[in-house]
């Protein structure tokens, strides 16, 4: 368990009702549609050697991760990570990501795990520029047609690889502002929108132009032997170096 200096404490969910609570959360975050990880399936998991978390405050659940075992012993993949609406910019989903890097250390593990929308900027400015993760990997449509937040676009992730103990990220979870790796000598970036939600909002038909641009971008500079490895938040551009 990791308590914060703001009161909020980090630790696993304990026993089935905080488990169905975590059902009901997900519905909050990513839509009524979109269809939550149950309370059965997630006491399994945690039971064979998974991750079930949440950030509480005074009892009340301000967000929720779960990551599960792999068929590779150091690998865990980091399924879900959500943060209530009314608790966003308080950092919470970057500690609950260090608070899963901790545990997962402490019983061998290594490497995890997991996919994100190429296009949402917050999303690529926690898992790339402030984790420390990298991408190789590009998967089109992933999903296939998705409800709730996640619908109006073909559901293209790219693949995050955390790796625990390079330097980087031991610096950055240590609290140092470590410099972003340098992007190739060609000055590969890719651009993306800054607000993918008032996109499909106001614009569906260019939120799904922007999808394809980036898709094309980012899987041509995979097919020529680079990697994302940083993300610029002012610019809102990936950035790229040597796989």
């Amino acid at each position: 368990m990791t308590r914060l200096d703001t009161g909020v404490v980090l630790r696993e969910l304990d026993g089935v009702a905080e488990l169905k609570h975590a059902e009901q959360f997900q519905k909050l975050v990513w839509g009524e549609d979109d269809p939550s990880d149950n309370s059965d399936l997630m006491l399994a998991i945690q039971h064979e050697g998974g991750l079930v978390a949440g950030a509480f405050e005074d009892g009340r659940m301000l967000g929720f991760l779960f990551g599960f075992p792999t068929s590779q012993p150091h690998v865990q993949h980091s399924h879900r990570l959500a943060v209530h609406p009314d608790s966003r910019g308080l950092g919470l989903g970057e500690r609950l990501k260090w608070f899963q890097r901790d545990w997962c250390l402490k019983r061998g593990i290594t490497l995890v795990r997991w996919t994100f929308d190429p296009l949402r900027r917050i999303n690529a400015g926690l898992n790339i520029a402030r984790l420390g993760g990298s991408a190789e990997t590009y998967y089109e449509d992933y999903y296939g047609e998705m409800p709730g937040i996640n619908a109006g676009v073909p559901s293209d992730r790219l693949l995050v690889d955390w790796d625990l103990t390079a330097p980087r990220v031991v610096s950055l979870a240590q609290g140092s502002q470590t410099r972003q790796p340098n992007p190739t000598e060609d000055g590969l970036r890719v651009e993306i929108p800054r607000d993918l939600d008032n996109l499909l909002a106001s614009d569906p038909a260019r939120a799904v132009s922007e999808r394809l641009r980036v898709r094309k971008a980012v899987t041509s500079a995979f097919a020529k032997g680079h990697k994302i490895t940083g993300f610029d938040a002012r610019t809102c551009c990936y950035l790229f170096g040597p796989r």
